[in-house]
């Protein structure tokens, strides 16, 4: 009787932990994590972030406790930065804006394209929610053709372009080396002295400009214990704990960089290449990014809305992904760019600098870096570039970010989303077959 009754006290603990454990599951498929929630259900004007005086305990969104980096969340304060974090102004000046001339279309909703690696179709349409698009603006021969916005955006409202800063900050230090003020052999140390001897101070500036840096660093979105959440905490773009003892600014934690193989060697994305870059900026030409943004692009672009950047603690910007614009401005500089460098009868960025980011960096060490969605892809002055039939090149940023340019549809799309992931794969399948339909579509239409 004893065995027999141990037997079935065995069976029925077995039978209770799976019952449980069924529960567990049956609880957890009813219940959708966060990023389920499409682009209707997650709007952030429906769901009513921040309204009230003050807003309800549940509609509260803080910097300091990471709520403004927590989808859907994100949704309303991608469009609210300042509202959460300090920055330094762009100023657009007293310049007359340059209006965009406006040929809007009705059809390109309806254009259909096949997503990666799938065997549906989908439209230009559906891709929009697909991708939680908060604004979108297509420029065809320099005419807007498509421009609409959702949730929290508004054509007057500037939104985080994350890594697209990258693409700008690269390009004044790409128009810099052309005007000899800086020199792309030479190493990091030679500007800054401070870095001697680190992982990044034998690096030189055509290898930062180029992310093919040997730094022993990773750029995991979704892990918090990743270096790139380290530099969001150094740069003041995520909130520090209490005892936190790390780098509290740029300055600091370029330093603290470490080498894991020689420079040069392969592509490898690296946010505090960007970082380190904006700080050489900073010592070759003893200006601040913001005053530099200012003179070289939006004092002259014919801008609508003074841009900003996010801050650390010393009030630097942050050079790898702080620069907050609006859909129209963003769209403004991707033009200038698909015209070579021009802006009405101004020579803006030389020719031979846009030139040399259409071309493309090392294709072979873009390869090694394992992109399944950008087969063929380089990687030029912090531009993506496609090498497909129309030349299309690219400024990306997580969550959706983006100037795509298509020089032989003379096409640019700017966009800006609040994808509840960060990494650009979760939208490469619905956002760059969409891209490429739009090109061939607009090429088909009369001049």
């Amino acid at each position: 009787m004893f065995p027999v009754a141990i037997w079935q006290y065995r069976t029925l603990v077995l039978v209770g932990l799976f019952l449980v454990l069924a529960g567990v599951l049956w609880v957890h498929a009813q219940t959708p994590p966060p990023h389920a929630l499409d682009a209707t259900a997650s709007d952030p004007v429906t769901m009513g972030w921040m309204v009230g005086a003050p807003p309800p305990a549940d509609k509260l969104i803080r910097f300091t406790d990471s709520s403004f980096y927590t989808f859907p969340r994100t949704r309303w304060s991608f469009s609210n930065m300042r509202q959460l974090v300090p920055t330094s102004v762009v100023r657009r000046g007293n310049g007359a804006v340059r209006p965009l001339p406006r040929a809007e279309r009705t059809d390109i909703d309806a254009v259909g394209f096949q997503p990666i690696g799938q065997s549906g179709s989908m439209t230009w349409a559906q891709s929009l929610g697909a991708n939680y698009t908060d604004g979108i603006l297509v420029l065809h021969r320099g005419r807007v053709v498509y421009e609409r916005y959702f949730g929290a955006l508004a054509a007057d409202r500037q939104h985080i372009t994350f890594s697209v800063t990258k693409s700008f900050v690269a390009t004044l230090a790409a128009m810099l080396v052309s005007e000899g003020r800086l020199d792309e052999r030479a190493p990091v140390s030679h500007y800054l002295p401070e870095v001697r001897g680190g992982g990044i101070g034998d690096a030189t500036i055509r290898q930062l400009l180029d992310m093919t840096t040997g730094l022993d660093y990773s750029e995991d979105y979704a892990d918090e214990g990743s270096p790139v959440w380290d530099l969001g905490r150094a740069v003041g773009f995520l909130p520090r704990p209490r005892d936190y003892q790390g780098p509290e600014s740029v300055f600091g934690y370029v330093p603290t960089l470490k080498k894991a193989y020689p420079h040069g060697e392969r592509f490898s994305y690296k946010t505090p290449n960007t970082d380190t870059l904006g700080w050489v900026i900073r010592r070759a030409t003893n200006t601040p990014l913001s005053e530099l943004m200012r003179q070289r692009f939006w004092s002259v672009l014919g801008v609508e809305q003074d841009a900003f950047f996010t801050v650390d603690p010393l009030g630097v910007e942050f050079a790898g992904g702080g620069l907050n614009v609006t859909l129209r401005d963003l769209a403004r500089f991707g033009e200038m760019m698909r015209l070579g460098g021009r802006h009405g009868d101004r020579q803006v960025v030389p020719q031979a600098v846009v030139d040399d980011i259409r071309r493309g960096g090392n294709r072979e060490q873009f390869t090694q870096a394992g992109y399944k969605t950008l087969p063929g892809w380089s990687y030029r002055s912090m531009w993506w570039v496609s090498h497909n039939a129309h030349g299309a090149y690219t400024a990306r940023g997580i969550h959706g970010q983006a100037i795509y340019i298509d020089p032989t549809a003379e096409m640019v799309i700017a966009r800006l989303a609040s994808h509840p992931l960060g990494a650009n794969v979760n939208m490469d399948p619905t956002s760059l077959p969409a891209y490429d339909a739009v090109a061939r579509h607009l090429m088909r239409a009369p001049r």
